[in-house]
């Protein structure tokens, strides 16, 4: 135990010094992470949900499901190639969770990325898991059309089906489709009803859309 201390406060100290050398983006949110790993640190074995600003602003995650081991690290308007570059090390990697939900790529296509960059980004984050918690279950949650990003809606379709195509014969791994879950009624459009004032995220009543399908994948 006193040597995974030695080297969790090791990679701590690293940590500081790295994000202030590179520049890292949205450092000051996993330096918070950090110091809250410090103070308590998640026991193996979790479920981690990681990801953007959905996972972020989904403040009462852990609330909804009060019986799971519930660690949400959901990071700024993060876009998916960068939890690949800068943030596995740090918000995944160190939990060992038995379960992985990733939210991302949305904020990617909106940067003007097509729907092949993200599902290629998403390829490297899946091998990643794979060879370094080969027993995790890995859920990639369907990147959601946004009423106020209607433009990208065809690249968002493509890049679900793209990653839909990628797990449909993986071992432990599962894609999550929440689209439908925030559509009007007989349509085919989300209903805005169900967002934030800044048509972008979801609000509680979306969560709740959310939380009904997912429930059996937590679970």
């Amino acid at each position: 135990m006193k040597v995974k201390l030695i080297l969790f406060f090791l990679l701590l100290a690293f940590t500081r010094q790295s994000f202030a050398q590179q520049g890292f983006p949205f450092a000051n949110e996993i330096r918070a992470f950090k110091h809250q790993d410090s103070l308590s640190f998640p026991k193996p074995d979790g479920i981690l949900f990681i990801g953007s600003s959905s996972i972020r602003k989904w403040t009462d995650l852990e609330q909804r499901f009060p019986n799971e081991p519930i660690i949400r690290r959901g990071v700024g308007g993060c876009e998916l190639w960068q939890i690949v570059d800068y943030y596995t090390p740090y918000i995944l990697f160190p939990y060992h969770p038995r379960k992985i939900f990733i939210y991302a790529g949305e904020n990617d296509i909106a940067a003007g990325k097509p729907a092949t960059f993200v599902a290629d980004e998403f390829t490297k984050l899946y091998l990643m898991i794979r060879a370094q918690l080969p027993a995790a279950e890995i859920y990639f949650m369907s990147i959601k059309p946004s009423p106020s990003r209607v433009k990208y809606y065809p690249e968002v379709y493509k890049a679900n089906d793209l990653v839909k195509a990628y797990l449909s014969n993986k071992p432990k791994s599962h894609y999550i489709n929440l689209v439908d879950a925030i559509y009007k009624p007989g349509t085919t459009a989300p209903d805005s009803s169900l967002f934030q004032g800044d048509y972008l995220h979801l609000n509680s009543i979306g969560y709740d859309k959310w939380q009904k399908v997912l429930q059996p994948y937590v679970n």
